[in-house]
C-alpha cells in the first residue's frame, strides 16, 4: 500500500477512527492489525516473514534480559545476529553473491554450477531487520530492558508509517511511548499535518516531476548531450532526496498525529559543506545506526589513523550493500568511504595552514559545499544506474563535453520545470530555518490556513498522481 494511492487515503481515516476510539491493549491491537493490513497489501506472504522476525527477536530479547552469564548472553546475541542477517542474506543477497562467485570463476576459465533462489524480496526487509537488530543489541549492552509484552513489541516492529522505508526507530525511543495512550490533540494534528503536506509536495510535485527526465537520460545516455546528462544527475540528486525525505516527512507526520515522536531523518543535506556533515543530515537514522552498531564497535577512531580509515571504508561499503544487492551500490558506498577518508586527510593539512580562519571563511565554506554536492552527485550516478556499464556510459557522456550550451538541453520543457521546482525547494529550505512553518501554524491561524491552502493548491495543480512507488521501497 503506497502513501500516494487512493486505497491508502481510504485506509488512513478508518485506521485513525479505530485508533482514537480505543485504549490500552485494544489500541495496540488496532495498531498491529492496521500495520499488518498495510504491509500485507503488497503480498500477504510477506506477513509470515515479518512475524517470524518478530517472534525470533522477542524470544531472544527475553532470554538476553534474564541471562546473567556473559557467555550465555553472547550466545543469544549471536543467535539474533545469525537469524536476522541470515534471513536478510537469503532473501536479498544470496543470488548476488552466487552470481558474483560464478563470474569470478568464469573469469579464470572455470565453470561453477551454483543454485539460485527464485524469490521476491520483501518490501522494507532491510529496515525492519536493522530495527529489530538494534533492539537485541541494546539489550545485550544493557541499554534497555527486554519488552515483556509480545503485542507491544510486535507494534514496535511493524508500525506502518515507518515500516517499509524508515526512519529506523530504535526501541529505546519508541517502546516507552507505547506504554501510554496518546489523546487526539490539535497541536499534534497541526504539526503532523504540516509535515505530511510537505512530504506530499516533495514526493508528488518535485520527485515525480523530475522522474521522466531522469529515466530517459539514464536509459540511453549515448543519445543525450553532456549538459542533458549533467542536468539528469543533478535532478536525480533532488529526486531521491525529495522522494525519500518526503516519505520520512509523511511517516513522521502521521506518527505525530497519533501522538508519537519520531526523530528527524533529514536536515537539508545539500547545505552541508563537508561529507561528515552530509551524513549527519542525510538518512540520519541509518547513518547513526551504522555509527553506533558498526563503526564504533569496529574501533571507530580510537585505534589510530590507519584503522580509522579502514573502519570508515568498511562502514560505508556495508552501508552501500545494505541499499541493494549490486556492485553499483557497493561502489556508491565505497566512494562515500573514500570521500570521508580524503576529508580527514585534507582537514589535517588545512588545520596546519590556517585552521579556524579558513574554515570560518564564507567563500571557502561555499566552495566546499559546491565540491561536496558535486562529488555526492558523482556517487549518485552509480546508485541510480542499473549496471556498472550504465554508470560508465553516463560518466563518459558527461566528460565528453558534447553539447554544453543551454540550447543543447533535450526535453527542454521538462528541464525548465525541474529547474524551477529545485530552485523553489532550495529557497524554501533556506527560509525554513527562520520562518519555522510548524511553529507559526500553531500561533497564527491565518498563517496556518494560508500554508495549508498553498500546499494543497501546489499538490493539486502540479502533483503527479500515477501511484509511483517510493524509491526506497526497493531496499
Amino acid at each position: 500500500m503506497y502513501f500516494n494511492s487512493l486505497v491508502f487515503f481510504a485506509f488512513l481515516p478508518l485506521f485513525l477512527i479505530c485508533f482514537f476510539s480505543t485504549r490500552g491493549q485494544v489500541r495496540l491491537l488496532v495498531s498491529l492489525i492496521g500495520s499488518y493490513v498495510f504491509y500485507g497489501w503488497w503480498d500477504v506472504r510477506f506477513l509470515s516473514l515479518i512475524l517470524l522476525s518478530t517472534m525470533i527477536d522477542y524470544f531472544i530479547g527475553l532470554r538476553l534480559g534474564s541471562a546473567e552469564n556473559p557467555n550465555v548472553r553472547r550466545k543469544w546475541l549471536w543467535a539474533s545476529l545469525i537469524s536476522n542477517l541470515g534471513i536478510l542474506f537469503a532473501f536479498k543477497y544470496f543470488n548476488f553473491f552466487r552470481d558474483s562467485l560464478v563470474d569470478a570463476f568464469a573469469s579464470v576459465g572455470m565453470q561453477l554450477d551454483a543454485p539460485t533462489i527464485n524469490i521476491i524480496v520483501p518490501v522494507g526487509i532491510s529496515f525492519y531487520t536493522f530495527q529489530t537488530l538494534s533492539y537485541t543489541i541494546d539489550i545485550y549492552l544493557k541499554h534497555i530492558r527486554a519488552e515483556p509484552s509480545f503485542l507491544r513489541f510486535a507494534v514496535f516492529v511493524s508500525f506502518f508509517p515507518q515500516l517499509v522505508a524508515g526512519p529506523i526507530v530504535r526501541a529505546s525511543d519508541f517502546l516507552p511511548q507505547l506504554y501510554r495512550d496518546r489523546p487526539l490533540l490539535w497541536r499534534n494534528c497541526v504539526t503532523g499535518g504540516t509535515q505530511i503536506m510537505m512530504g506530499f509536495v516533495k514526493k508528488c510535485v518535485i520527485a515525480d516531476s523530475l522522474a521522466p527526465f531522469i529515466d530517459v537520460a539514464f536509459e540511453n545516455p549515448e543519445a543525450r548531450t553532456s549538459i542533458t546528462l549533467i542536468l539528469a544527475v543533478i535532478f536525480y540528486a533532488f529526486q531521491i532526496y525529495c522522494d525519500f525525505s518526503g516519505y520520512s516527512d509523511i511517516a513522521i507526520g502521521m506518527a505525530r498525529v497519533m501522538g508519537y515522536h519520531f526523530p528527524s531523518n533529514f536536515r537539508r543535506p545539500y547545505f552541508a559543506d563537508s561529507f561528515s556533515e552530509f551524513w549527519q543530515r542525510w538518512h540520519i537514522s541509518l547513518s547513526s545506526w551504522l555509527r553506533d552498531y558498526l563503526y564504533i564497535p569496529l574501533g571507530g577512531n580510537r585505534k589510530g589513523k590507519t584503522r580509522t580509515y579502514i573502519n570508515l571504508m568498511l562502514t560505508m561499503l556495508i552501508g552501500g550493500l545494505w541499499h541493494g544487492a549490486a556492485w553499483t551500490f557497493v561502489i556508491w558506498g565505497g566512494l562515500h568511504g573514500l570521500y570521508l577518508v580524503l576529508q580527514r586527510l585534507l582537514s589535517a593539512g588545512i588545520v596546519k595552514l590556517g585552521g579556524g580562519r579558513i574554515n570560518n571563511n564564507i567563500v571557502f565554506r561555499f566552495a566546499c559545499g559546491i565540491c561536496v554536492f558535486s562529488l555526492v552527485c558523482l556517487a549518485w550516478i552509480f546508485f541510480r544506474a542499473q549496471s556498472l556499464e550504465g554508470a560508465v556510459a553516463m560518466i563518459t557522456g558527461i566528460f565528453r563535453f558534447h553539447g554544453m550550451t543551454p540550447g543543447a538541453v533535450q526535453n527542454q520543457v521538462i528541464a525548465f520545470k525541474g529547474i524551477a521546482l529545485i530552485l523553489g525547494l532550495v529557497a524554501c529550505e533556506a527560509a525554513s530555518g527562520w520562518i519555522r512553518p510548524q511553529a507559526r501554524c500553531l500561533v497564527s491561524p491565518i498563517f496556518m490556513v494560508a500554508y495549508f491552502v498553498t500546499l494543497a493548491w501546489i499538490i493539486v495543480w502540479f502533483g503527479m498522481f500515477d501511484n509511483s512507488p517510493f524509491i526506497y521501497f526497493q531496499f
